[in-house]
């Protein structure tokens, strides 16, 4: 080959590159923009809810003040309150908000979040070994589907 064949090789090579990595920068921007979306729409709806739900702990906390009971109106009332504080933050912030805050509150807090993904991680391993224990039990006699709980002859125990 010619040297200026080898160059319009390499350049041809090299502008294919090029617009390799210009589309993954495109759909990298794409995706976080889309991920971006969503969490904003998410939190959105979840700050209703908690909104909805603050209110209806207000409601509640009223009428245990009509029955004469301040003390856990006084409780529910403080729950009411935080509910409706985390539903507005929640509706009115951004995702790239919410996530620079969670960064934030994780470098400042690495205790709570390590306690709370061991205790996430042990709520899921009991999950997980409650619904294997219905999977267990779903064949009617305890017995897991082709596994035999006959023993051999001659083993000393009764079949019965």
């Amino acid at each position: 080959m010619s040297e200026s064949t080898t160059e319009q090789v390499k350049e041809r090579v090299s502008d294919g590159a090029q617009q390799v990595q210009q589309k993954a920068v495109e759909a990298r921007q794409e995706t976080r923009e889309r991920m971006r979306q969503q969490v904003d729409a998410r939190s959105s709806q979840t700050g209703e809810q908690m909104t909805k739900t603050g209110s209806a702990l207000r409601q509640t906390a009223q009428q245990l003040r009509g029955d004469q009971q301040e003390s856990p109106a006084k409780v529910l009332e403080a729950v009411a309150e935080r509910t409706e504080q985390l539903g507005r933050y929640l509706s009115q912030t951004d995702g790239d908000r919410l996530l620079r805050d969670a960064e934030r509150f994780a470098r400042q807090r690495p205790w709570v979040v390590a306690g709370g993904g061991a205790v996430l991680g042990l709520l899921a391993a009991r999950f997980t070994k409650a619904s294997s224990s219905r999977r267990y039990q779903a064949d009617g006699n305890g017995t897991s589907v082709g596994y035999s709980t006959a023993r051999p002859l001659g083993s000393g125990a009764s079949g019965v």
